[in-house]
């Protein structure tokens, strides 16, 4: 028998002629996800994609890490042999300790080489058959406590005990760049990672206040910055300094506009740290009506600023569902650790919510926008982050 793990995807086997493309892209991610850990080889198999292990390789860290991988909608540790009813039932048998202790069990069989002289449902029931007299466990296919599957297929048959499930999606690397506002807050990493879901590697940028504030957002956009790459690979993270930039726009603009103009050169700075990198779009993580920044009158006032598409993955969703998924992809703990956000400082007690463009450009028209915009690039600090698998 051989060991490997078995991968299944969707959404990439839905793409007709652009298939080779994405699998490719989903194969590399897969072997850089789990490099060290015992994978010999990565090999595509009617519909499934292999990766052929060592017999000692670690399975926990290896379902870790292919668990954060887009593009897999679920996989399992099995184990492939000869395409024979025989030796398929001695294989099953010897590795049901494997399977953990179960009083119900099913089988599912699935034949994509049709030339075993036994059908699907023969399968199951000769190899149920087995499992019963060796486990003494019943049988309930409707809810049982473990499944067998079992796949044959031209080279070998596969069989499993269970499924992991993956992220789905689609494989970063298949769709153009973004580049993400990365607040210290739980709204931005969620909104980073389901654009990495829909194929997109994300450059980070986050603001800060630092020396006017302390530089605890800084840390936190780092910790967070690791979490992500554990879903794309090693991150690009800038560290920008806002502060002067606020200090002038308080002294030169309306109180009400300031959050507004702190965003638009946000927009304008990331943007052209994105570029370096390929970026073709800006994400952030507003949520509608969220906060007085978040109307749609403000929002468009932000967007008058760049010339990217702003991408808002989170739009329509509410405080708790953006939560509940911040604790799915590991980042809500980081996120509620308390800090001192940029858009807080010298913030006014009567923030404009129904922000008009003639307004907001009349009032930032006193500043020099472009040397800001050049100091905010010059005094960005990038950092390399690895992908963070040992959190």
């Amino acid at each position: 028998m051989r060991p490997c793990v078995v991968v299944h995807y969707h959404e990439v086997g839905l793409k007709g002629r652009n298939r080779p493309f994405f699998l490719s892209t989903l194969e590399k991610n897969l072997r850089r996800a789990t490099a060290g850990l015992g994978v010999k080889a990565v090999e595509r198999a009617s519909g499934r994609i292999l990766l052929w292990l060592e017999p000692d390789a670690p399975w926990e860290p290896l379902r870790a890490r292919i668990s954060r991988v887009f593009g897999v909608v679920n996989f399992a540790r099995g184990y492939a042999l000869q395409p024979e009813l025989g030796t398929l039932v001695r294989g099953v048998v010897a590795r049901l300790p494997e399977a953990g202790e179960f009083a119900t069990f099913a089988v599912r069989a699935r034949r994509a080489f049709k030339d075993l002289p036994l059908s699907s449902r023969e399968i199951a029931i000769k190899l149920g058959a087995a499992v019963q007299e060796a486990s003494g466990a019943g049988v309930n296919l409707s809810a049982p406590d473990m499944t067998i599957f079992v796949e044959v297929l031209p080279q070998f048959a596969l069989f499993f005990f269970d499924k992991a499930r993956g992220p789905g999606g689609l494989p970063v690397g298949c769709s153009a760049p973004v580049t993400v506002l990365l607040s210290g807050g739980i709204d931005s990493p969620v909104a980073a990672c389901r654009m990495l879901k829909r194929g997109s590697r994300a450059v980070l940028v986050h603001f800060h206040s630092f020396p006017y504030l302390n530089n605890a957002s800084q840390e936190k956009a780092r910790e967070l910055a690791q979490v992500i790459s554990a879903y794309q690979g090693d991150s690009v993270l800038y560290l920008v300094p806002l502060g002067e930039i606020q200090r002038q726009i308080v002294v030169a603009c309306p109180a009400p506009y300031r959050v507004v103009l702190y965003r638009r050169f946000m927009v304008r700075i990331a943007e052209e740290l994105g570029k370096r990198h390929g970026a073709q779009a800006l994400v952030t993580g507003d949520s509608l009506g969220q906060v007085a920044s978040q109307t749609i009158e403000n929002l468009t006032a932000v967007d008058d600023a760049a010339t990217q598409l702003m991408l808002r993955p989170l739009i329509g969703m509410d405080k708790q569902e953006i939560a509940d998924e911040a604790e799915r992809i590991g980042t809500y703990t980081i996120s509620i650790q308390p800090d001192q956000d940029c858009c807080a400082l010298f913030v006014p007690s009567n923030p404009s919510i129904h922000t008009d463009l003639k307004g907001i450009r009349d009032a930032e028209a006193v500043l020099d926008v472009e040397s800001l915009v050049q100091k905010g690039i010059a005094e960005a600090v990038d950092f390399q982050v690895a992908q963070g698998y040992g959190l």
